[in-house]
């Protein structure tokens, strides 16, 4: 175990002022964001006094927030020896990414096949841009990511598929950002959504899913490859959590 160090502040994207934001809240947002910088890497431990210590705050709020990431499988809980952030598991991983690729091609079908075709004027107004207008900043670029294909599938109108793909979703966000940390990968990605969607608004099902796939496995390459780079690449330096 590490001795106790300083937890870097909130970040920028997080609301602007953070007063009106509960302790707990600030803590889970803190502690998050270091595991999905490899601030705090996979399997490391600490106790709640340690958590408590580096973000400066009473162990009440930091428990809080700990029992929270407990349930979204970030950290693990053990009997008399404090928390340890939970391991990497590619193989559930690349599950999902599969179970992904299932339920949007699903919904594919079914945007092709209504009548009439649901509204996906939101999309092409992201999407459909010219290249001088397309965003470069890696977090606006992942969420809009995630907003194109959670879109899609709520666009079909199936609220199980939706529901269920909105769990995939949140299961493989922590890789899944990495994917938009080189310029290259937000060309791409531009370039592959805007192939999807026009291919849907051409009810064009089959060229689509074959699109569809292609992108998701491309994505799902690059971020095992990137994770695997920056677990063994991050060398925890003291002090500097």
């Amino acid at each position: 175990m590490k001795p106790p160090s300083t937890l870097s502040p909130p970040r920028p994207t997080e609301p602007p002022n953070p007063r009106e934001l509960t302790r707990s809240e600030i803590a889970y947002r803190r502690i998050k964001a270091a595991i999905f910088d490899f601030v705090l890497l996979p399997g490391e431990g600490f106790t709640e006094s340690d958590m408590a210590e580096r973000l400066g705050m009473s162990r009440t709020p930091v428990r809080e927030a700990l029992f929270r990431l407990e349930l979204e499988k970030y950290v693990k809980v053990a009997f008399r020896s404090g928390w340890s952030v939970a391991p990497f598991d590619f193989r559930k991983l690349e599950d999902l990414y599969d179970l992904r690729v299932v339920l949007e091609c699903s919904a594919i079908d079914r945007l092709c096949a209504a009548d009439p075709m649901p509204d996906l004027s939101g999309l092409k107004a992201v999407w459909l841009v010219p290249e001088r207008d397309r965003l470069t900043d890696t977090t606006e670029v992942a969420a809009l990511d995630e907003a194109f294909h959670a879109t899609l599938v709520a666009a079909a109108g199936n609220a199980e598929m939706a529901r269920v793909h909105g769990e995939v979703t949140d299961g493989i966000r922590i890789v899944r950002r990495l994917d938009f940390t080189q310029a290259p990968r937000i060309t791409a990605t531009y370039d592959e959504h805007a192939k999807v969607l026009r291919a849907v608004l051409a009810r064009r099902a089959d060229p689509a899913k074959l699109l569809l796939r292609t992108h998701i496995e491309a994505s799902k390459a690059e971020v095992r490859k990137i994770t695997i780079h920056k677990l063994h690449s991050a060398r925890p330096v003291e002090g500097s959590l």
